[in-house]
C-alpha cells in the first residue's frame, strides 16, 4: 500500500485519518503531504520539519496507484516538487484539484498527460471546497465512512468538467502573484 510507504518515509504529516475504504484495493487519506522534506537535524537522523507541505491534502489510493489528489498549494511552483515525489505513483486515470494560493484565476494545466484543475483559494479548507466545486451535499454522504466519501467525490469529479482555461505550465507560473495564505483561529 503506498499510503503505508509514505507514512514509513515520514511524508504524511497531521494526519486526519488514513484508512481502507468498502471497496478491495482502495484507501483514504486526509492530512498534509510532505512536499520537500527538512534536512537531517542530528547524527542520530532526526530531521527537521518539512520545507513545503501540501495542506488539507486528500487522497484516494487504488491498487498501489494514486487516482485522486486534492490539496492546497501556498505557490504554484511546488506542483514541481509534488509530480517530482510522486508521479511514479500515479494512476493512469489520475484526477487532480490542487487549490493555489498565489493563483488569481482558475485554470487548467496540462503536465506529462495529467490536468490539473488549479483554483485560487487564500482561506477555507480543501474538503469544503472540493464539495461545493462539485455540487455535493452532506446528505450524498449519509451514512459513509471517511474512506467512503473520497471515493463519492471522485465519482462526481469523473463527469467534473469545468470550463477553465488550459495553460502549459510556463505559462500559469508568468500568472502568479503575491498573496499569503490567511489563517483565522482563536485569538
Amino acid at each position: 500500500m503506498i499510503l503505508d510507504k509514505y507514512d514509513q518515509a515520514g511524508l504524511l504529516f497531521n494526519t486526519n485519518f488514513k484508512e481502507s475504504a468498502p471497496a478491495e484495493g482502495v484507501f483514504g487519506y486526509r492530512g498534509e503531504l510532505v512536499l520537500i522534506e527538512g534536512e537531517v537535524a542530528d547524527d542520530q537522523g532526526r530531521t527537521k520539519p518539512p520545507v513545503a507541505l501540501m495542506r488539507h491534502t486528500v487522497l484516494l489510493e487504488k491498487d498501489d496507484k494514486l487516482t485522486f489528489v486534492v490539496g492546497v498549494l501556498d505557490q504554484l511552483e511546488l506542483i514541481n516538487s509534488f509530480i517530482e515525489k510522486y508521479k511514479a505513483d500515479f494512476a493512469d486515470e489520475i484526477k487532480v484539484l490542487f487549490y493555489v494560493v498565489n493563483i488569481t484565476t482558475p485554470m487548467q494545466v496540462e503536465i506529462e498527460g495529467v490536468n490539473f484543475v488549479l483554483i485560487p483559494l487564500v482561506q477555507g479548507v480543501a474538503w469544503n471546497e472540493l464539495i461545493d466545486e462539485l455540487g455535493l451535499e452532506k446528505s450524498d454522504f449519509k451514512g459513509q465512512k471517511p474512506a467512503e466519501k473520497i471515493m463519492t467525490a471522485l465519482e462526481e469529479f469523473k463527469s467534473y468538467s469545468p470550463e477553465f482555461e488550459v495553460f502549459s505550465l510556463e505559462q500559469a507560473l508568468t500568472m502568479t502573484v503575491e498573496i499569503k495564505w490567511e489563517a483565522h483561529g482563536a485569538v
